[in-house]
């Protein structure tokens, strides 16, 4: 997969230890993959949870419009 672009982080030496572990530990082929991962699981609860907000504030107005008529 072709990344669709870069960018640069700085990490506290403990956080840096830490990826570096998990790789180490063969969790991760790299600590590209191990951010990459990480990312992806909270954008996709971030994504989850808006879904979520939209379908309970739709139900919500439905239940006002109903109580309302």
């Amino acid at each position: 997969m072709k990344p669709a672009g870069q960018m640069t982080l700085t990490l506290t030496r403990e956080l840096e230890n830490f990826v570096h572990d998990e790789v180490r530990r063969g969790a991760y082929a790299s600590s590209s993959e191990y951010i990459r991962d990480l990312l992806r699981d909270k954008y996709l609860q971030e994504r989850d949870r808006a879904t979520k907000l939209q379908t309970l504030d739709a139900a919500l107005a439905k239940g006002i419009a109903d109580a309302e008529a």
